[in-house]
């Protein structure tokens, strides 16, 4: 505790920790710690957004049109922050199905949007081929859609079902028609957090080999955290340097992951509000806090994404001044989070919209950060059978 504290003050007296996060050097834990808590948000702020100019010069803001498609809600992890998980016994249980992707789907390509961001629940009885199934449905019937879909905890728990390793996991789906893996099912980072709000979801180590594979593999994927709960200080800055420290091993380029995503928890009806009393009181002061200490603590990830979904849109504009160089999704459809709360919605004018007044320039790009240009869609044809 003494050494703690001696380094704190030594650290107080070194503002070269500012020209270190420059030189685009790894902070250690205490470090990243120590700017978080004492740095004035001002100053955090700045360096992030002095960071934000190394790594996406220019005064543009990137943005996605995607849908997110729940194929299930049924899961067998009841995580304590959630309130989307259903049993299979529940009475409004459901596996989304063939004519309500078509809908969906359509829906997406009328506004110009071409990618699903398909995510569910570890249902017990949905193994492999149901997923490669629906992939390669939905490829067949929209050759151009894009698949960005499940996450490390639906990955590990498709491997254990068919006592398969997540390399040949994944390349099954990969086959099938995925096209890039979210980052979802992280949370935090530590074994002591993930006990407490998900004991029932692979294990931090688990979900990092997950990445690991996908990395070594060359799928794109990205990396988030949801804070703001039973988490430390210490520990947020732990889960950043776990994934800044396998972004670091990923192979010579390869995606690795492109963008990282934080935002606050939801806790609206949760268990743990209910029953533990853990509300959500994360401010816009605290949530530019993270986007800066998150720019500065990982100068191996290109772009950070603000979640104007969860922090609001006000605040979301404020987070491109503090190293965000994204504002995500329009979510035509996000039904996980919004079940605990977060009650925002964007379309396609209000995203622009927001950017330029924040003072950027939109532009639209697609999952791998690619720029592309926004055309108004035309009308919409018969799925492809």
């Amino acid at each position: 505790m003494w050494l703690s504290l001696i380094c704190m003050v030594e650290y107080m007296n070194h503002p070269e920790l500012f020209q270190k996060a420059l030189n685009l050097q790894f902070l250690s834990v205490e470090e990243g710690l120590y700017l978080y808590q004492h740095s004035p948000l001002a100053e955090l702020m700045q360096l992030g957004a002095d960071l934000r100019q190394i790594h996406v010069p220019g005064n543009t803001v990137s943005w996605q049109i995607d849908r997110n498609v729940n194929y299930t809600n049924i899961c067998i992890s009841h995580c304590r922050f959630c309130n989307f998980c259903r049993s299979k016994r529940s009475p409004d249980a459901f596996i989304t199905a063939d004519e309500e992707y078509d809908m969906k789907i359509s829906e997406l390509l009328a506004i110009g949007g071409n990618q699903l961001l398909l995510q569910g629940g570890m249902h017990p009885d949905l193994g492999l081929t149901y997923y490669t199934g629906l992939f390669r449905k939905l490829k067949s019937r929209y050759p151009a859609l894009k698949l960005h879909a499940l996450g490390p905890p639906e990955i590990h728990h498709i491997a254990k079902k068919e006592g398969l390793n997540y390399r040949a996991t994944l390349q099954a789906l990969v086959d099938a028609g995925l096209d890039s893996l979210p980052g979802a099912g992280a949370e935090i980072l530590s074994g002591r957090v993930r006990k407490i709000v998900s004991p029932a979801k692979c294990t931090t180590q688990q979900w990092l080999d997950v990445m690991h594979e996908a990395h070594a593999m060359n799928l794109p994927t990205s990396a988030t955290m949801m804070f703001g709960h039973v988490e430390t200080d210490r520990e947020r800055i732990e889960h950043l340097v776990h994934i800044r420290d396998l972004q670091a091993q990923k192979p010579e380029g390869a995606y690795g992951f492109i963008a990282f995503i934080s935002w606050p928890f939801q806790s609206s009806g949760t268990p743990l509000e209910r029953k533990e009393k853990i509300r959500s009181n994360i401010t816009a002061q605290d949530y530019l806090r993270m986007i800066a200490i998150s720019r500065i603590m990982l100068p191996n990830i290109l772009h950070i994404q603000a979640s104007w979904l969860t922090a609001g849109i006000q605040t979301g504009m404020l987070a491109l001044y503090a190293g965000a160089d994204d504002l995500g999704s329009v979510m035509m459809e996000e039904n996980v989070v919004s079940a605990a709360g977060a009650t925002h919605k964007m379309d396609v004018a209000g995203m622009q919209d927001a950017i330029r007044k924040a003072g950027f320039l939109p532009v639209l790009r697609n999952q791998k950060y690619e720029i592309i240009k926004y055309v108004t869609p035309p009308k919409i044809h018969a799925p492809v059978h």
